[in-house]
């Protein structure tokens, strides 16, 4: 007979469950304001993931990653929105952008739906289908977002603050000596350089901006349930390294949760044609 659980224990995780994405070939494309991150799924499993510089996209690039495939459909989030004439050109009539009337296996409990960054809503389905809920989910991009997922599997909002690479870079813009510096793992805490000193300053004290805000979520929104927190995005690696809070470091993860979407919203019908 098992031991009857204490009553301190947390609530289990909620796993969520997508259905099966449609057999055949999906373009999947995410907008970011730096960068544009590409790739063919092909029977659920994600293939090569372009990127490309968000600046310079153009409808000739995507048709050439397309290359002629028969895909069934797109699926695309932007959060640039002038960049979205580009795939509709690419890709023709049809194309499945993702917002709040989207059907994406979350539920929305925000008073403005419309106003969440349709990348978001992308991390909260893939985190959601792959990882459970509750959860929050940490995006490091040009900001970085936190977005938190109820125990019954609805966006309730979340945190934005700048990116690690915005602050190195307004510090580099807006004095005449510090100069620009490529992010890594510091040395030491105690830089031996003006490099070594911002290299220090940037990723310890991301790292402790990150700690905080987690903390204060965590506090707020689950005082009896322990979340997943999943974390993706370009410099997530370098900061999950010397942070142990992350259950899962997941680079595909906006990817993943436009493959979501499209088993929720693209049938197995013929190919569109491109």
């Amino acid at each position: 007979m098992k031991p009857a659980p204490s009553k301190t224990s947390p609530p289990a995780q909620k796993a969520f469950s997508a259905p099966k994405a449609p057999h055949g070939e999906i373009l999947l494309v995410d907008i970011s304001n730096s960068f544009v991150k590409l790739a063919i799924a092909k029977n659920g499993r994600i293939g090569r993931v372009h990127r490309l510089p968000t600046k310079s996209l153009q409808a000739a690039q995507i048709r050439g990653i397309v290359g002629g495939r028969p895909l069934l459909g797109t699926v695309a989030a932007s959060v640039v929105p002038k960049k979205c004439r580009e795939v509709d050109v690419a890709c023709g009539p049809g194309v499945c952008w993702i917002g709040p009337s989207v059907k994406l296996g979350v539920g929305i409990d925000y008073p403005n739906p419309a106003g969440i960054g349709p990348d978001r809503l992308a991390n909260a389905a893939g985190c959601a289908a792959h990882y459970g809920v509750p959860a929050i989910v940490v995006d490091f991009g040009t900001a970085v977002t936190f977005d938190v997922i109820s125990p019954e599997g609805n966006y309730i909002g979340g945190v934005i603050a700048p990116g690690l690479n915005a602050m190195t870079d307004y510090l580099h813009d807006r004095t005449a000596l510090l100069p620009l510096i490529r992010l890594r793992e510091p040395g030491s805490a105690v830089g031996r350089s003006t490099k070594g000193a911002m290299l220090s300053g940037a990723v310890h004290g991301y790292r402790g901006l990150v700690a905080e805000i987690l903390r204060q979520i965590r506090r707020e929104a689950f005082p009896r349930h322990r979340p997943k927190i999943v974390v993706t995005g370009g410099d997530s690696a370098l900061i999950a390294a010397g942070l142990p809070l992350f259950d899962a470091v997941d680079p595909l993860l906006t990817l993943k949760g436009l493959l979501v979407a499209a088993a929720w919203n693209i049938s197995a019908g013929p190919p569109a044609s491109h």
